[in-house]
């Protein structure tokens, strides 16, 4: 079989930005196909999807997230070590545990969907029934048998920092899973005519597809680069390390990921029990209504904030096996330089697309969804979610990586805890303040996040010596150039209004206000050289690439050449 030599391993900023790219690109994918799936569900069908995928990823962190992580944190060190063949144990054993947790999790959904469900209504009635939570979530629990074996596939080439496979499964994953959505949800809909319950149960099947898909693409490029994964960094004496060792190691690595992933899902659990509940109760709103502002949050506004957590993911993928490398070799200023650096970029990206997703939320939620009369509001405030929720998983799993579980735990604990003691509550008060009492429910999110993100800088700061200054310094200039962008846009706010609720109208304005914002927010960064802080002196080659024609203007060509550049060897 002829092997593919295009597979090549890549640096900490190249596997940064690749990994960022192909899991951003994924999460596009993820995001424009909710236009033509709201259209075909609407809201209450959104609430009924929300519902089973809030189920399904608080299972799916509990069956896999730690573990593809964990196998790239064990494969890099042993790598690094030159032990082969535990290397290739870590890898089986990990195929062996999903398999397991995989069987065990989509067995203990299937079984207890109409427990969950009583819990997620209870005696509201007006909306989606009991029996359709039941069938969707039992529907979406067969992707449960698929994606925690494609994790450890992911996680292996991680660890041997290949990172262009997992970011090409990723969007063949997501690729599948919009077409099956899409295509599946219409044909049942338009063509058929079968219930919207059964419409919807489809599309979750996506996920199932998709992964599958995805695990074959895996399985293919693995044999295909055989040779690749045997190479040997040099010559030792593998030290005795039994299948129990790398069994306890990779249950100690992969507990703290799971738990990361499984209380960040405990947030959408919390908030899938208490929000229909509580704003029929408390603030007295028709189930309906409870089910659209539900639909609103879980499976409509959730997705811009996934678009500013694919930017943390992609970022910390990238890091985790080259911190690891420099913990083995004891290398501490690597150490700081790398999370320093890490923090960094991370920041210089999602603070200004926080800030500039909730000032163009109009336009930005009537282009994807239409006119609505929770959805702007709620997406204006609920992006926020996503800055935290970005720093949150960056500090956590740094936190994690330097194997400070105590750490890891602590801050796990406060931040659900904050979230679980106030989200009901806090929906009581911003109603008697006459704020929008779905206001409460996300800044109980922001306040949990919040508490773990302090705890987690107090033990970089104070026991590690991780030194933030540069990171203050970068913060204020991102920050400041963030604001002055937004300043921008106001002044251009009554140049071209937000007051058309035509689609394409709405296009147009998003596009002008994005050209403007990142023309400004760039220029900035120039400038001040926050640019040259954050990425290094390095990308200023690239610049000079870009330069005007005979015209005066920028040729585009450039930037092809400057992104092939930058992602070749």
């Amino acid at each position: 079989m002829k092997k593919d030599v295009t597979m090549k391993k890549s640096s900490f900023m190249k596997g940064a930005f690749i990994t960022t790219f192909g899991i951003v690109l994924a999460k596009l994918l993820g995001a424009f196909y909710v236009i033509p799936f709201h259209a075909l569900i609407g809201d209450v069908g959104g609430a009924l999807y929300g519902y089973a995928y809030t189920i399904y990823t608080f299972f799916i962190s509990l069956a896999s997230a730690g573990i593809p992580l964990a196998i790239s944190k064990l494969v890099s060190e042993y790598q690094a070590l030159g032990y082969h063949s535990v290397k290739l144990r870590v890898f089986k054993i990990g195929k062996r545990i999903a398999l397991l947790m995989g069987l065990v999790c989509f067995l203990f959904v299937f079984l207890t969907a109409p427990f969950l469900a009583k819990m997620i209504l209870g005696n509201v009635h007006g909306g989606n029934s009991i029996n359709d939570v039941i069938f969707v979530t039992r529907v979406i629990g067969t992707a449960i048998l698929i994606v925690p074996v494609l994790g450890i596939y992911r996680g292996y080439f991680e660890g041997h920092r290949f990172m262009s496979p997992p970011s090409i499964s990723q969007v063949l994953e997501q690729l599948v899973r919009v077409l099956v959505i899409l295509i599946g949800t219409y044909l049942a809909l338009k063509v058929f005519n079968i219930s919207m319950t059964n419409a919807i149960g489809i599309a979750l099947f996506g996920a199932t597809v998709g992964a599958f898909a995805s695990y074959i693409y895996l399985v293919d490029k693995k044999i295909r680069n055989k040779s690749k994964f045997q190479e040997r960094i040099r010559p030792v004496n593998e030290p005795l390390v039994t299948n129990k060792m790398i069994l306890q190691k990779i249950i100690l690595y992969s507990l703290p990921f799971i738990f990361i992933d499984l209380f960040k899902s405990l947030y959408n659990f919390v908030d899938m029990v208490t929000v229909v509940k509580g704003l029929v109760k408390l603030a007295h709103y028709k189930a309906v209504d409870a089910e659209i502002v539900y639909s609103s949050l879980s499976t409509w506004a959730s997705k811009f904030n996934i678009m500013l957590v694919s930017i943390s993911s992609g970022i910390i993928i990238s890091l985790i096996p080259n911190l690891t490398d420099s913990m083995v070799k004891k290398k501490d200023k690597n150490i700081n330089n790398q999370i320093t650096q890490a923090i960094s970029m991370l920041l210089f990206f999602v603070i200004p697309m926080t800030l500039g997703i909730s000032f163009l939320a109009k336009p930005i939620w009537n282009l994807f969804y239409g006119d609505s009369l929770y959805g702007p509001s709620v997406l204006s405030y609920y992006i926020f979610v996503g800055l935290f929720v970005s720093l949150f998983t960056a500090m956590i799993t740094i936190l994690q990586t330097l194997k400070d579980y105590r750490a890891v735990f602590v801050s796990l604990i406060a931040g659900s805890l904050i979230k679980i003691i106030f989200n009901s509550s806090l929906i009581g008060v911003f109603y008697q303040l006459s704020f929008p009492p779905y206001y409460g429910v996300i800044t109980a999110s922001i306040l949990g996040y919040l508490k773990s993100i302090i705890i987690c800088f107090i033990y970089l700061v104070f026991k590690y010596r991780i030194h933030f200054d540069l990171v203050l310094r970068n913060v204020i200039d991102i920050i400041c150039g963030s604001l002055l962008m937004i300043f921008i846009l106001f002044i251009l706010h009554y140049i071209v209004p937000f007051n058309d609720n035509d689609r394409l109208m709405s296009l147009m304005i998003i596009l002008v206000y994005v050209v403007v914002g990142v023309v400004t927010y760039i220029i900035y960064a120039y400038k001040t050289h926050t640019l040259s802080h954050i990425f290094g002196s390095n990308y200023s080659k690239y610049l000079p690439k870009f330069k005007k024609n005979k015209k005066g203007l920028y040729n585009p060509f450039y930037l092809c050449y400057f992104f092939f550049i930058f992602f070749s060897e």
